[in-house]
Parts: structure tokens; C-alpha cells; sequence
């Protein structure tokens, strides 16, 4: 069974650090994607950053470049989504998400991944 599970979301002062996790289980990360994912309330999903576990490739949000970063260490450690300089607007519930019906890939579209995660609220507020 395909579960992923976000941790480490919480309350942070504008300009502060946060880092997220997203444990998979159920399969091989090894080969397929990890998708930040956020959603504000009134507002639709929005891809924040991507890594694809085959090959290491990222991609990010215009809106996050240079403050976000996503990694994975190895293959025993979940993917990281460390987020600096945070801003109120970067509030919202994050999403982590994968497709596991496609490998060697990484994208910001929401339609593009089947399964989800349950979502950690981060809040940016002084």
C-alpha cells in the first residue's frame, strides 16, 4: 500500500526556516518522483518543487527559487523540502505527493501524481 507522510510543518516568523519531510511506503522511491505540493484557503493547489529519485533532477516554483530547496540524502531517508526566508504568503498545507506509474521524472502539475500525502500546515505569521 502506497502511503507518503509529511511531518515537520508549524508556526514560524516571517523570514524564519522550516524544514519538511515526506516518508514513503509501499514502494521503491528509488525510480519515481516527489512533488511539494501547497494549497492556501481560496486558493488552488500549487506546485512548489519536485525531485526525481532516478536521476536527481529538481524543479521549483518561480515563487520559491533560491529559498527553497528540495533533497533526499540516500535511499533510507525520506525527500526534505527545507524552506528559508519564508513569507507570509508561503502559507498554506503542504502536499507531498508521487506517480508511481511514472518513472524517471519530476513536475509541478498536480494532475500528474496519483497519490498524496495528508498535508502539514505551515503557518508564516510574526
Amino acid at each position: 500500500q502506497v502511503q507518503l507522510v509529511e511531518s515537520g510543518g508549524g508556526l514560524v516568523q516571517p523570514g524564519g526556516s522550516l524544514r519538511l519531510s515526506c516518508a514513503a511506503s509501499g514502494f521503491t522511491l528509488d525510480y519515481y518522483a516527489i512533488g511539494w505540493f501547497r494549497q492556501a484557503p481560496g486558493k488552488e493547489r500549487e506546485g512548489v518543487a519536485c525531485f526525481s529519485s532516478s536521476d536527481g533532477t529538481t524543479h521549483y516554483a518561480d515563487s520559491v527559487k533560491g529559498r527553497f530547496t528540495i533533497s533526499r540524502d540516500n535511499a533510507k531517508n525520506p525527500v526534505y523540502l527545507q524552506m528559508s526566508s519564508l513569507l507570509p504568503e508561503d502559507t498554506a498545507v503542504y502536499y507531498c505527493a508521487t506517480n508511481i506509474n511514472r518513472a524517471n521524472w519530476c513536475g509541478l502539475h498536480s494532475s500528474d501524481y496519483n497519490y498524496w500525502g495528508q498535508g502539514t500546515q505551515v503557518t508564516v505569521s510574526s
